[in-house]
């Protein structure tokens, strides 16, 4: 069986097969390990990841504990990524995120799905699709991003957004389904949270 050719074709397969099973379990025993590590195990952890992921860049942390299908194993991690607390990666194909993004708490990207018909569904049948999040995006807590989604450099999703559909660059989106609520704009570059100003020593420091 060529696995990568049956997660990454998008077409209808049935993922509870054997040997797509063993494989998946094994990955599955290295993200319980890198779960089980101390707060003090930084280099271990990192390390870990390292051999999980597809790509995991330098400077990126992901706070434990971290779900994954397949244990990072087609999840690509730019420069400086950071994720906190309980990021879900439904990574059956790839995901695929960008430089000095960050995640909040308790998001899910999934690039899993299933068809809509119910006598596929009791079959067990699955497709794939794969997931773009651009660079220096702020994923909200909570969020939920679902398969065949990208989303442009720099965009803000707000907490508990359900992303159905693609996101440009350089806006705030939220909601569930997920909208664009604006651009990032002059007004930003003044003030970092409702009318709380960006002290003038760190302005000199934005191109």
């Amino acid at each position: 069986m060529d696995l990568d050719k049956l997660l990454h074709c998008g077409d209808l397969y049935l993922p509870l097969e054997k040997e797509i099973m063993d494989e998946q379990l094994k990955r599955l025993e290295m993200l319980y390990e890198f779960n089980a590590t101390r707060p003090s195990e930084l280099d271990k952890r990192t390390k870990m990841l390292k051999e999980m992921f597809a790509e995991f860049g330098e400077g990126c942390y992901i706070e434990p504990p971290l779900h994954a299908s397949w244990a990072g194993r087609n999840v690509h991690f730019g420069k400086n990524v950071y994720a906190n607390f309980n990021l879900t990666l439904v990574d059956d194909t790839h995901i695929y995120v960008g430089d000095c993004t960050m995640f909040a708490p308790n998001v899910t990207v999934a690039s899993a799905g299933h068809p809509i018909l119910p006598e596929l569904r009791e079959q067990g049948y699955q497709y794939n699709s794969p997931v773009h999040i651009g660079k220096n995006c702020w994923i909200g807590a909570g969020t939920v991003i679902v398969p065949g989604v990208t989303i442009g450099d720099n965009t803000v999703i707000g907490a508990g957004s359900v992303v159905t559909k693609d996101i440009p660059s350089n806006v705030v989106a939220v909601g569930d389904p997920c909208r664009v609520m604006r651009e990032i704009g002059e007004r930003d570059r003044e003030y970092y949270f409702k009318d709380k100003k960006i002290p003038p020593e760190l302005l000199g420091t934005v191109k």
